[in-house]
């Protein structure tokens, strides 16, 4: 950042400081980016700018951040600030709070103005930009206010009615405070009843919630876009192996129809284009209903989580599709890119990638969808046919128009499971162990081609405690089931447990101070942990010590239990 010599603010992008692979990925962006910090936030006190502070993933960075007249306004007029919420989840919670409070919803993106004070003025999720190719074509609907107009209207509002906005500001956030802080009373009062424990009857208002919503043909329980939601599912699978009281309140027959809604939703799930049905891992949620289309990214999250409900899925049901979901998450924590070779797991897989080593713009899923043709040329005619039959590709792609908003899988399939080798066999008039031969070399061989000719997407090398927490636990518990089924995988999702809870304990434990640190990269980074990388990483460990028997899990466990 420089200042002229008549102090008129001239901002120059500071991104490539920063150590977070999120943020260093807009460094090149027009936009001048700050990060958060002392020295930035004194600029917008200096300056009597709103500071505008945008978090989550890169969905408005080609429509908006890549803009000129974006940058231009925003350097001008702004405190443009980038935040890894993964580095800073108490700020990133702040403003959630504020934005749901005002708005009703929340995800990310998430973008907010900021007051000096770092009071809230205004705030959003998404906002369609100059480059959205629906803007472009000026058939964007006239009621979506796009983020241009947004930043001409908050740079007029400060400017002319300041103080009306300071104390809008400073109103919201006292309410904000007043709410928060009667939650913390009604848990000390509650204290008082701690002995009563859970009210049963919850239970049985959970079950109905979820039954209301529940997708009777997708599985799932919303409408698009659709996340799996790990925990709501792991706690439908597991009402029925609760204590009989839990049965008798919620219902006998409740229970079982639990249990089968989650079921069905992960088998459409692992048949859907939100698996990675070449390689390994979930995507993080599906744009549309079905799970065919998702959104690319990967997270470390989703993965661990969803290896613990896919693992209880096979306890109960036995189903060996269940088990090979299981496969497929625990090797894709346990293999490159993502099991890193210190120890431990890295964060995420972008969701955007080069389309070929020779290509200088990315596409979203660009590493995962097919042409026909390029089946066709990979398999052969005859293989590349059956092979597309079982995965719904089809010549003219399989992506519905109004779910390509930037023409990026125009002609291309996102693979899904549409049918089974025995009813595919009867198709094409072969035997059903020939045609599932041709799938798994198929598989392997379109795997094969696209990690030598595809630029894998990005990854993001941090290691942050709370998920490598969860997949500590995950991990150790799918060792413990596949020690019987299978001694060799066991022993890996073993190790790679007990690498990831030895690299914590070294790296990013202070034994001195008992301090717990949330992110490593380059080096132990300087946020201290939250309840959540203490929680998680408790619980993994926990897991950990029932997997080995080895107490030194069990002791440090107790140690951070203690701070």
């Amino acid at each position: 950042m420089v200042s002229d010599e008549n102090d008129e603010l001239r901002l120059v992008n500071q991104l490539g400081k920063s150590k977070s692979p999120y943020v260093r990925a807009h460094m090149d962006n027009p936009v001048a980016w700050q990060m958060w910090g002392d020295e930035s936030l004194a600029l917008a006190k200096k300056h009597n700018r709103l500071l505008f502070l945008s978090i989550g993933c890169h969905v408005m960075e080609k429509e908006s951040f890549s803009s000129p007249e974006i940058a231009r306004i925003l350097n001008a007029h702004f405190i443009p600030i980038k935040l890894d919420r993964e580095e800073r989840p108490d700020i990133d919670a702040i403003y959630m709070n504020y934005v749901q409070a005002t708005t009703g919803s929340g995800g990310w993106p998430l973008n907010v103005f900021i007051t000096p004070d770092l009071e809230p003025v205004f705030g959003g999720t998404y906002w369609p930009g100059p480059n959205h190719s629906m803007t472009a074509q000026g058939t964007l609907l006239s009621r979506t206010v796009g983020f241009l107009e947004i930043l001409e209207k908050m740079k007029h509002v400060w400017t002319t009615q300041e103080s009306k906005c300071r104390k809008s500001a400073k109103d919201i956030t006292r309410q904000l405070r007043e709410f928060a802080e009667e939650g913390v009373h009604s848990r000390q009062l509650g204290e008082e009843h701690e002995g009563d424990g859970l009210e049963i009857d919850l239970l049985e208002e959970a079950y109905q919630h979820f039954l209301k919503t529940y997708d009777n043909i997708n599985g799932g329980f919303s409408i698009a876009p659709k996340f799996p939601t790990p925990v709501n599912l792991q706690f439908l699978l597991r009402l029925g192996q609760w204590p009989r009281a839990v049965k008798d309140i919620v219902g006998e027959e409740e229970c079982s129809k639990a249990a089968a809604m989650v079921i069905n939703t992960l088998r459409k799930m692992a048949r859907g284009g939100i698996r990675d049905q070449l390689g390994f891992g979930f995507s993080r949620y599906s744009v549309t209903k079905d799970w065919s289309l998702p959104h690319f990214e990967k997270m470390l999250y989703d993965q661990a989580q969803l290896l613990d409900v896919y693992l209880d899925a096979f306890l109960i049901t036995r189903d060996p599709e269940m088990l090979g979901a299981v496969y497929d998450i625990a090797t894709y924590l346990t293999s490159p890119p993502m099991a890193a070779p210190t120890g431990g797991v890295y964060s995420a897989e972008d969701a955007d990638s080069y389309p070929t080593h020779s290509e200088k713009e990315k596409r979203e899923g660009a590493y995962y969808v097919w042409t026909l043709k390029e089946l066709r040329s990979v398999l052969g005619d005859r293989d590349g046919n059956i092979c597309a039959r079982f995965y719904g590709v089809r010549a003219d792609g399989n992506v519905a128009r109004e779910n390509d908003p930037h023409d990026e899988f125009i002609s291309q399939n996102v693979l899904n499971v549409t049918t089974t080798p025995a009813a595919l066999a009867k198709q094409v008039g072969m035997a059903e162990s020939e045609v599932t031969t041709i799938l798994k070399e198929g598989r392997k061989k379109l795997r094969e081609y696209r990690e030598k000719n595809r630029p894998r997407p990005a990854l993001d090398d941090k290691i942050v405690v709370c998920w490598n927490g969860l997949a500590i636990g995950a991990l150790a518990r799918t060792s413990a089931v596949l020690e019987e089924i299978d001694p060799d995988k066991a022993a890996t999702c073993k190790k790679a447990a007990v690498d990831a809870a030895n690299f914590i304990r070294k790296e990013l434990f202070d034994d001195e101070t008992k301090t717990l640190y949330r992110v490593y990269r380059e080096g132990r980074g300087d946020t201290a942990g939250f309840c959540d990388d203490y929680a998680f990483l408790i619980h993994g460990l926990i897991d950990l010590y029932e997997a080995t028997f080895d107490e030194t899990y069990l002791q440090f466990a107790d140690t951070l239990q203690s701070q």
